[in-house]
């Protein structure tokens, strides 16, 4: 992979660490229909499984292999022999393969999941690198649960896998843990203390338990790291993973970072939905980038601001990624600008007087039903007030 330092590769998980929600398991084919809407996307990296948990899973990733031309196809395996034999048969169709391996590397999961030693775990994995390495060109190591590891012993870590072949080191906040300060110095540390960092791309996963998922990820770019691994909708184990529609509209926003991925995202809105009904897992209203209410504004003096110049109070177009449009939804507290906009838009034109007097309807109507459509403001400037009295007797 020919590195430009300005790139950030984009790794997606989707299929992998987003599917292990509970209730939210995919069969094959749709597995392969979200793959290609991720090729179309311009991911570098889809993770398409874990081989060695399942027959099913193994499939996927076959399958998957067969049906993208130019992400590299990635399967995820723990460091031992077993887990990488069957993710390297698993990837025999792939164009662009990628061996995912690693192991833990805090205290934590050394001594209470391992019930090992930091030297052990030193040489489990650096045998798992290089044995993957045999076949796989292309390998990826996690350090599972780096964001609690002590940093010195994780730089040991790092320089030892890249030395045994590691193309990309992943430095997972496998618990959503660290401030985003904390995760930027140690991306930091490695940048700075590893020998051998430049022989590989420092990539970041992060969790979402406290919150801070794409934070901690912008952190990690901000400090060296050019890959970001992530999921669509941010779903993923507990609270989820970094939303990858986040952070690549975050380095669009942000020029002064002068970093840029090869994303198109305007097929966010699209995918965005289809992920989540093929998993049967809604997008919270209030989602960054494709929640439904993302772009729309009900406070009149939001409204009144768009409406004299969209950017008062939008930083991104909806258009840039791919949502159908922005929109002024009508309620009790929208001010006379919006209801304005809508009484013109069905062609209804009043003076300045004859709007103050349907404002002031229009406010009644507000306080008793709470979805106001075109339909009730045709019938708001019928002659009468039958139908604002009839709503109040309700």
């Amino acid at each position: 992979m020919l590195h430009d330092p300005n790139r950030v590769y984009v790794f997606d998980t989707t299929l992998r660490d987003g599917e292990q929600v509970p209730g939210c398991q995919l069969t094959t084919p749709e597995k392969i229909e979200i793959a290609h809407e991720l090729e179309a996307l311009g991911v570098d990296i889809i993770e398409a499984g874990f081989p060695i948990s399942s027959p099913g899973d193994f499939q996927s990733v076959v399958e998957i292999s067969k049906a993208v031309k130019n992400p590299i196809v990635c399967a995820l395996t723990r460091a031992n022999k077993g887990d990488i034999d069957a993710a390297v048969e698993s990837l025999r169709y792939a164009k662009h393969p990628r061996i995912h391996t690693g192991i833990g590397s805090s205290d934590m999961h050394i001594k209470n999941k391992f019930n090992s030693t930091r030297e052990e775990i030193l040489v489990r994995a650096v045998e798992a690198v290089k044995y993957a390495k045999k076949s796989v060109e292309d390998i990826e190591f996690y350090a599972e649960d780096a964001g609690r590891a002590d940093v010195r012993y994780l730089a040991q870590m790092i320089e030892a896998v890249i030395a045994a072949g590691a193309t990309v080191v992943n430095i997972p906040d496998t618990n959503g843990y660290c401030l985003p300060d904390q995760y930027g110095e140690k991306i930091k540390f490695l940048k700075e203390n590893v020998k051998n960092i430049d022989k590989a791309i420092i990539s970041v996963h992060c969790h979402n338990d406290l919150g801070l998922a794409t934070a901690n990820s912008i952190a990690g770019l901000q400090n060296g790291a050019r890959q970001i691994e992530g999921t669509i909708n941010g779903i993923g184990e507990r609270a989820g993973n970094t939303a990858i529609e986040e952070v690549v509209m975050i380095l669009r926003t942000h020029h002064a970072l002068g970093l840029h991925t090869n994303i198109n995202a305007k097929n966010f809105y699209e995918l965005s939905r289809m992920v989540s009904s093929q998993m049967r897992m809604p997008v919270q209203p209030n989602k960054a980038i494709v929640g439904s209410n993302a772009f729309a504004h009900s406070s009149g003096i939001h409204q009144d601001g768009f409406l004299k110049n969209r950017e008062n109070y939008e930083i991104i177009r909806p258009e840039d990624v791919g949502f159908p449009n922005a929109s002024i939804v009508l309620t009790a507290r929208s001010g006379r600008h919006a209801l304005k906009f809508h009484l013109e838009r069905l062609g209804i034109n009043l003076n300045k007087d004859e709007l103050s007097d349907a404002y002031h309807r229009f406010l009644t109507l507000a306080d008793n039903k709470l979805d106001i459509n075109d339909d009730d403001l045709l019938l708001l400037m019928t002659a009468d007030n039958s139908y604002v009295q009839a709503m109040q007797k309700r």
